[in-house]
């Protein structure tokens, strides 16, 4: 059995590195240089500038920033640039000395360059906190917390390198998707639980789960002719450098998958490990008491996993529903609209996936592992 495990191991981390060298082939001839900046001096405008000719009426404040390039090529470089604030604070970049910031680079030939801000410079915020994540999980979690580490790189590396990719490529987001999601469940599972029998249960427990929650999602959200193109973001793929065809139902499907996923994978090791738990303190336990008990460990789990994903699929549409509220619309137009239509069918059908973990988590472990004790009790009758 550990055999099977390990070479349906191997050839999924095979086909993820194929897919990988596959999509990464894809060159395309669009770049944007982007640098660290610091900013030296903000001085206001005095005179006409390009920006000023454009009439004021669009931009509110013009400014001559002075900074300094800190990475790249032109690193160490001092250049002059005009910034304009059109006093619009979703988009605006207010800048001040002292400020880090991106800069978004044009040579401009003779080694001459043009620097315009772009954003604020927050990865250093970012690091910060990473730093403390990855502190606690090793001060707390000990050996777990690394193998934790180490599938965590492995999942962002996967979506990254290869589901991102892939999909730029014109691969179909439906397949990619299912193929990364058995990677990172196998892989995932395997390096946390170990090659057993527990880990086989939650493995196949979590990828039945998900790929139903998938397939509802995908056939109600065809019939309910949602979109895909709900959002912003997804309405600008349709104009991005690479000219890709999206099928942007099946990159709903896929973002489905993806959201589910991680959820369904905490229920599904948490049964197969509490029901191993049960049976190594209690042996004489039969299959019926060992699946009962771990359908009333996944009961207790499943309420609060499924306000995990409401909530957090909830909270990404608050802004939007205080704006609904604000103008008094009904629940009917607003639950038809949709965005919101495509959030609660996200939702839903994540929650869906996480629910029939529960008892197929449950019935594979209990199997498996009575399996597993039938065989020694007949080897050790035979001894």
């Amino acid at each position: 059995m550990r055999k099977r495990i390990g070479l349906f191991l191997i050839l999924t981390i095979l086909m993820s590195l194929a897919m990988s060298y596959t999509a990464m082939g894809q060159d395309v001839d669009y770049e944007q240089v982007i640098e660290k900046a610091k900013v030296l001096s903000v001085q206001p405008t005095s005179g006409d500038t390009d920006l000023d000719i454009l009439g004021s009426d669009f931009f509110q404040e013009t400014m001559i920033v002075t900074v300094e390039i800190l990475s790249g090529e032109y690193k160490g470089r001092q250049v002059e640039t005009v910034h304009a604030l059109t006093g619009d604070i979703g988009y605006d970049v207010p800048v001040e000395a002292g400020n880090n910031v991106l800069v978004a680079i044009d040579e401009r030939g003779g080694n001459e360059i043009d620097a315009h801000i772009a954003e604020y410079a927050r990865e250093g915020y970012i690091k910060i906190v990473l730093a403390i994540f990855v502190a606690l999980l090793l001060i707390i979690g000990g050996l777990k917390g690394l193998k934790t580490l180490l599938t965590l790189a492995l999942t962002v590396g996967l979506i990254l390198k290869v589901l991102l990719p892939g999909l730029l490529a014109g691969y179909s987001p439906i397949l990619l998707t299912v193929g990364i999601s058995i990677v990172i469940t196998v892989i995932t599972i395997t390096v946390v639980g170990g090659l057993n029998r527990k880990s086989l249960a939650a493995i196949i427990g979590v990828f039945c789960s998900v790929l139903v929650s998938g397939i509802i999602a995908y056939v109600v959200g065809t019939n309910a002719r949602l979109t895909g193109l709900s959002s912003q973001e997804a309405m600008m793929l349709m104009y991005i450098p690479q000219e890709v065809e999206f099928n942007f139902n099946g990159l709903l499907f896929a973002g489905i998958i993806m959201g589910a996923l991680g959820a369904i994978m905490d229920v599904g090791m948490s049964i197969a490990s509490a029901i191993e738990e049960v049976r190594s303190a209690n042996p004489t336990l039969t299959t019926k008491e060992l699946v009962l008990s771990g359908m009333n460990v996944g009961k207790d789990i499943m309420g609060t996993m499924a306000n995990t994903l409401i909530l957090a699929y909830a909270g990404s549409t608050i802004p939007l529903l205080l704006l609904f509220t604000a103008y008094q619309e009904s629940l009917m137009s607003i639950i038809n609209m949709d965005l919101i239509a495509t959030e609660i069918i996200r939702a839903l059908a994540g929650s869906i996936g996480l629910v029939l973990c529960v008892p197929i988590t449950a019935v594979l472990t209990g199997l498996l592992i009575n399996k597993n004790k039938a065989k020694d009790k007949i080897n050790a009758d035979v001894e």
